[in-house]
């Protein structure tokens, strides 16, 4: 089956680089799988691709060796299992807020014996390889997303679930869980500490931790921390962030 370099990367005790993917083509999805990231995910929550565009980023993706994710919408069996079965290596998983959660997550991203994923890796087979049934309870990534009040209550339940591979810190519903107003790059108080509080109980029980973040300052701030995924930005952030800039550059030159 083929590598989940992911996984390399973090038993070698390194950080992985990710880009997100909220627009939906294949063609933006393949330019930034040509930049260089170590994993590129695509958003099906919040951003506005469905499941079947979703499938072509994810091929646009396989042109490459990037590591294809999916964040998905909800705590769903249905999209979780079609996502893995597109032929995604991580599965992100939004609101997991306790240890029946986190198990069925687990659960659902894993063949029997030990999960209840049902078996048609249509196209997991073409990505993957023809071993991919043998192997793909070792390869694919459970990631579950922390971000709520009760989630802080039960880092210990969470973290200590059998099979999930690593957390993700979603800092925008963190904050409000938290009683802040929603950001991202927080550089201290009770939401940084928050951060930091996660990541250590996700170190105790050798889960690997997982944070978005907008520039690269923070998220080497954050691998420094011992965040080992961190995402930068977006495709649609990062397009709309250079179109300014550029457009500005060359206003500011015209006087205009």
């Amino acid at each position: 089956m083929r590598e989940n370099r992911l996984r390399t990367l973090w038993q070698d005790g390194k950080s992985a680089v990710n880009g997100w993917l909220g627009i939906p083509s294949a063609f933006s999805a393949e330019i930034m799988a040509h930049a260089g990231w170590d994993s590129l995910t695509v958003d099906m929550q919040h951003g506005i691709v469905d499941y079947q565009t979703a499938v072509t980023m994810l091929q646009a993706v396989s042109t490459t060796d990037i590591v294809p994710m999916a964040r998905v919408p909800w705590l769903d069996p249905a999209i979780i299992m079609k996502s893995l079965d597109a032929g995604a290596y991580g599965i992100i998983c939004p609101m997991i807020s306790n240890r029946r959660q986190a198990e069925e997550f687990v659960s659902y991203c894993r063949y029997a014996p030990v999960g209840t994923r049902s078996f048609g890796p249509a196209r997991a087979m073409l990505y993957g390889g023809a071993d991919y049934p043998e192997h793909a309870n070792d390869t694919v990534l459970a990631i579950a997303m922390i971000e709520t009040a009760e989630a802080m209550e039960n880092l210990e339940d969470i973290m200590s679930t059998p099979g999930l591979d690593a957390i993700y810190v979603g800092p925008s519903d963190l904050s409000l869980a938290l009683g802040h107003p929603p950001r991202q790059d927080v550089p201290d108080g009770p939401v940084y500490e928050a951060q930091k509080h996660i990541l250590e109980v996700a170190k105790r029980h050798g889960v690997v931790g997982g944070i978005h973040t907008v520039t690269p300052e923070y998220a080497l701030r954050m691998t420094r921390l011992g965040y080992q995924l961190v995402t930068i930005a977006s495709d649609t952030r990062l397009l709309a962030a250079k179109a300014a800039a550029d457009v500005a550059t060359v206003k500011e030159g015209l006087g205009t």
